[in-house]
């Protein structure tokens, strides 16, 4: 068991370039590879980027748009500053002073793609691995986020959870 939550901590080392610039016709976009910050127990701080892909073998990166917009005809779609997950900052995410994993970000990016149809009421949304363990609304946000719990506890354990409204407790 030691050996496989070592394996699920590790931050891989990554081959990934810092920024990607890709350009066609008159449009450049220049991406910068996120990278996370952590204090570590003897004050030297430890900045990477994912900690592992879909599994803890598989290298990742994410990528932010910081210069350019995508256009297409009269529509814009991507413009720096406007991301979701790439713009999850280290309070955001970190916790237990582990760096992120690209499934905790895909967590949260289809959890926001869920929750956005639930604006009208406080809301809460769970997803483990990819897969939504609760959904559900409610007059206040602790009786929404209980009541996502309940549709699948044991799924649910260890797994994202999404707000729509601010939370301090």
């Amino acid at each position: 068991m030691t050996n496989l939550k070592k394996i699920y901590s590790t931050i891989l080392g990554d081959n990934f370039p810092k920024q990607l610039t890709i350009s066609f016709d008159d449009q450049t976009l220049v991406y910068r590879k996120r990278t996370w910050a952590i204090v570590k127990e003897d004050g030297s701080v430890d900045e990477q980027g994912l900690r592992y892909g879909e599994n803890p073998n598989q290298q990742a990166a994410l990528y932010e748009l910081v210069n350019g917009n995508l256009t297409l005809g009269d529509c814009k779609f991507i413009e720096p500053g406007n991301g979701l997950v790439s713009a999850i900052t280290i309070d955001d995410m970190l916790r237990v002073g582990k760096h992120p994993g690209k499934i905790n970000l895909t967590d949260v990016d289809n959890g926001l793609n869920i929750i956005k149809y639930l604006m009208a009421k406080p809301a809460a949304v769970i997803l483990k691995h990819n897969n939504p363990c609760g959904a559900a609304w409610a007059d206040d946000l602790p009786t929404a986020f209980q009541r996502a719990l309940y549709c699948d506890r044991i799924a649910a354990f260890g797994g994202a959870v999404i707000l729509n409204r601010p939370c301090d407790r």
